[in-house]
């Protein structure tokens, strides 16, 4: 296919519910032509259709297509669809939007929508479309989550995955306490909860890894340092690779057991390592908002 680096093509699709209709919507904003339930047996002359067309100034053509079982039996081609392009070597990005059973019910009865699964009620249709769909998920490029965000913060994640260049990897650093669960959309998990816990120091535990004393502690251990270079070492190896699969974002998540101090210093400090050219990297504390009011920032 010529001309094939000058597009960007992103498939939505995911649980019905979940909020692909906002999804393109953002995309749209970002300058992306949207293909809403477009069947998968299309791709590759649209493909070749949009390849024929020079964008105007020498812009790179960015392309969405919404997909979901909507489709029906034409649904069941996308696969075939995929196996096409990869076998073309044409990079594509697959973002696919879940949310919890118990939020996806609420939204249908809250909109009198019928699932286009339902049988005897809506839950019913909800399972066995996630059944359906966990092959396409195993392939995603990025898995959104919407259970818990409004509007403004899925446009912002949409933003923050598409609104710059393919050739921009983002990578955020996630920290994150195992007792409260692992983040949905990690890609990577570390657990460092082998790493000395500053929770058992007194005059320590009413921190968090982002005061010194905290951050001192735990990077003055040999353990915490050789991990950190091993770590590092192994991402210097993965980088170059998930950009060359055209791996837009990228998700670490690392966690101690309440979210911290562990897990908060080592995500401070991975995150200021990983920063490089072609490279936007963001640092997000989960469980911090946990800690007693007598926490203070350095």
């Amino acid at each position: 296919m010529q001309g094939k680096r000058n597009l960007r093509l992103v498939i939505v699709t995911g649980l019905s519910g979940a909020g692909k209709t906002q999804a393109i919507r953002f995309l749209e904003d970002l300058g992306f032509f949207c293909i809403d339930n477009l069947p998968p047996s299309l791709i590759p002359g649209l493909v070749e259709l949009l390849n024929k067309q020079s964008p105007p100034s020498g812009e790179n053509k960015k392309v969405a297509l919404v997909m979901d079982i909507r489709g029906g039996a034409f649904f069941e081609g996308l696969e075939e669809a995929l196996g096409y392009l990869d076998s073309q070597g044409f990079p594509y990005e697959i973002l696919f939007l879940e949310a919890s059973d118990d939020i996806l019910v609420r939204r249908y009865k809250e909109t009198r929508r019928r699932h286009p699964l339902a049988g005897e009620s809506i839950l019913e249709g909800i399972l066995e479309e996630r059944r359906r769909l966990q092959e396409i998920k195993g392939r995603a490029s990025k898995i959104i989550d919407t259970s818990e965000l409004t509007p403004r913060q899925l446009k912002e994640q949409i933003m923050e995955l598409f609104g710059g260049e393919r050739e921009q990897l983002t990578i955020t650093v996630e920290s994150f306490g195992y007792k409260y669960g692992i983040p949905l959309d990690a890609d990577l998990v570390l657990d460092v909860r082998f790493l000395p816990n500053p929770y058992y120091v007194p005059a320590l535990r009413p921190f968090t890894g982002h005061d010194r004393c905290v951050a001192d502690f735990v990077l003055d251990s040999p353990v915490t340092s050789e991990f950190i270079a091993r770590f590092m070492d192994l991402m210097h190896f993965l980088i170059p690779h998930y950009v060359k699969e055209g791996k837009s974002h990228l998700v670490i998540a690392i966690g101690c057991t309440g979210g911290q101090h562990r897990s908060v210093t080592l995500a401070n400090t991975i995150g200021e390592l990983l920063k490089g050219p072609n490279r936007k990297v963001i640092v997000k504390h989960r469980d911090v908002m946990h800690h007693s009011a007598g926490h203070r920032r350095r």
